[in-house]
């Protein structure tokens, strides 16, 4: 049935194009939305802003009412974004004629000061029925409008913003909080998912009530199993009246889905993916209220040439826009918005294009489309543990193990020259290296913490990658660690450890000795992990701090690079390595030197 209307959509339009000269096609009343989420700042592919803006205005010509919204995600990524805590990015979404946007987690990792500025830059407003101020442990007002209503005649269209609770702990908890640690930012959520569909609702209800016909839940909130009970699924299916879902957090392709409303209603859902990749488009039928979606996507024009030895290759030589529904110039980009685009990565890239090192190896964190860092060992994962363990010791301080959150780690596949970019954006955050003194317990339960998942289908930000340790992980053994409704950690877990056979890396002796839970450890670190929360990481609390704030994370990559001989990166040649030699130190696979053995050992 969709696939009808989108065809019937298509004909209506080059009917109306195919009108005699010198007349003038009557404008559709249809609605028009075109949608990105998790952008993450990956502006310099064919498929970018200025291509957005001139695909909005291509659409223009054929419909009197055309959105453009995005549902979070889009400050944050790369260097492009982190060089000026995203302001460039909001420069570009403003002259793109972005209509309206939502908060993702990301939109949340400059402080709160820096997403409140991203709400001042905006030209757009941004709207998330979900966030709150809060004092006493009592809630307040909301900080954003809930929704906004777009009144186009008889057609009167609401957006509700939703954000997802996993803000705290995806980003930083301590930037909700005050000095004494109190919590004065809420983002509804609920053991079971009841506060945020409550707000959700509540949202869809004034909506109504103000005359809206059409509501459409712009949100951040993804389809990922490990953020249950809080996807947009189990939202849907818990509230009433909504007729769309655009959906991001979880970085999912989903072009149209049908998910039942608690009403039995058929709700749309749908998320374009991840990067820029596509833009979608949704059409709402002005008369019948029917909604049709596609993506427009990028199809790379090629010509068959001869290399100088005689072999046949393809050349790319332009672009082409496909879509079912996009019926305008097949390849389009705004002049103005291309230019400040342009200006842009020019800079960053002279900024931070210095070659420092390189590597024949490929470092890498996927196993094709398969995200590994999240759930276990990676070399790259290894390697930037390893540059934290490297710049304490260089230093001269006394450092016995380094832990990496594996959601800091954001690269693919990383092989030739490396320049400060290509660290930029392996860690792309702007965390600061932290050297703290922990006991063996603490260590012991943020390694639980962070497998809690390990084994399973749910991907972890908080997996940890780690340096001068290694341990094993049960994946048979059920995890029982207490957490807060936050999501941020409590307590120990209350049925046994799912982490096994703990192994501290002595430098003295040259061989790795069991951990001891009594004994006092120096832990490499990032703020992010050891300060902030960050992913709810919360059992460090009472560490002695020994450094603070020495290194950003990308020039703790590039400092590691350079000492490698000669700056080149190979499988075993780590400065580390020459200064410790019984160290587990290869890079020489994706899937790590087996710090961490993930197996069933319950029977």
């Amino acid at each position: 049935m969709r696939k009808l209307l989108s065809l019937i959509l298509s004909l209506m339009l080059l009917l109306a194009m195919a009108l005699p000269a010198g007349a003038e096609a009557a404008l559709s009343e249809d609605i028009v939305i075109l949608y990105t989420n998790d952008v993450h700042t990956y502006i310099d592919g064919a498929l970018s802003y200025d291509v957005i803006a001139g695909v909005k205005q291509e659409l223009q010509k054929q419909y009197k009412n055309v959105l453009l919204v995005d549902a979070g995600d889009h400050i944050q990524g790369t260097a492009y974004g982190s060089m000026d805590k995203g302001e460039t990015i909001i420069k570009l979404m403003n002259a793109a004629g972005y209509d309206l946007a939502t908060l993702g987690n990301h939109e949340f990792d400059y402080g709160m000061d820096g997403c409140i500025k991203v709400r001042e830059w905006a030209e757009y407003p941004y709207v998330s029925c979900n966030f709150y101020n809060e004092e006493y442990y009592e809630r307040k007002d909301n900080v954003l409008d809930s929704y906004k209503l777009f009144d186009f005649g008889a057609q009167k269209l609401a957006i509700i913003g939703v954000t997802t609770p996993e803000s705290f702990t995806k980003s930083t908890p301590a930037y909700f909080q005050d000095e004494s640690g109190a919590y004065i930012y809420g983002i509804a959520g609920g053991d079971e998912g009841e506060k945020l569909q409550a707000d959700v609702q509540a949202a869809i209800d004034a909506a109504k009530a103000e005359g809206a016909t059409v509501v459409i839940a712009l949100g951040h909130l993804g389809d990922d199993l490990a953020s249950k009970p809080w996807t947009s699924e189990e939202t849907i299916a818990a509230v009433s009246g909504l007729d769309a879902f655009i959906d991001g957090h979880s970085h999912s392709t989903v072009k149209g889905k049908d998910v039942a409303g608690k009403d039995g209603e058929a709700v749309l859902l749908t998320q374009t993916g991840e990067y820029f990749n596509r833009i979608g488009m949704m059409v709402i039928d002005a008369e019948t209220g029917a909604i049709a979606t596609d993506f427009i996507e990028l199809v790379e024009l090629t010509e068959k040439s001869t290399d100088a030895e005689g072999k046949e290759v393809e050349n790319v030589v332009g672009y082409e826009l496909a879509s079912e529904l996009y019926t305008g110039e097949k390849w389009v980009s705004d002049a103005a918005v291309a230019e400040i685009k342009d200006a842009w990565i020019a800079s960053i890239d002279e900024q931070l294009g210095a070659v420092i090192g390189s590597t024949e190896l490929t470092l890498d964190n996927y196993d094709g489309e398969t995200r590994l860092v999240r759930s276990q060992e990676t070399n790259t994962g290894d390697f930037a543990a390893d540059a934290l363990y490297w710049l304490f010791d260089d230093m001269g301080l006394d450092v016995d193990v380094a832990i990496m959150n594996g959601g800091g780690v954001r690269n693919k596949a990383v092989t030739g020259e490396i320049s400060y970019k290509v660290c930029k954006n392996i860690h792309t955050f702007g965390n600061v290296a932290c050297l703290q003194t922990i006991t063996g317990q603490q260590l012991l339960d943020a390694l639980e913490w962070g497998a809690r998942f390990a084994g399973g289908e749910k991907e972890n930000g908080g997996f940890l990658q780690v340096s001068g340790i290694t341990y094993k992980i049960d994946s048979s053994y059920p995890q029982s660690i207490v957490a807060d409704d936050k999501g941020v950690w409590v307590s120990g877990p209350t049925a046994g450890y799912r982490v096994l056979d703990v192994m501290v890396y002595n430098k003295e002796t040259g061989a790795y000795e069991p951990l001891d839970l009594a004994a006092t450890y120096n832990l490499a670190g990032y703020n992010y992990t050891l300060r902030d929360l960050g992913d709810g990481f919360a059992m460090f609390d009472g560490a002695v701090n020994v450094l603070d704030y020495v290194m950003e994370d990308y020039m703790v990559l590039a400092n590691y690079v350079q000492a490698f001989e000669g700056g080149v990166v190979g499988a075993d040649n780590s400065p580390l390595k020459a200064k410790y030699p019984g160290m587990l130190l290869d890079y020489g696979t994706t899937n790590g030197s087996g710090r961490i053995v993930i197996e069933v050992i319950t029977k």
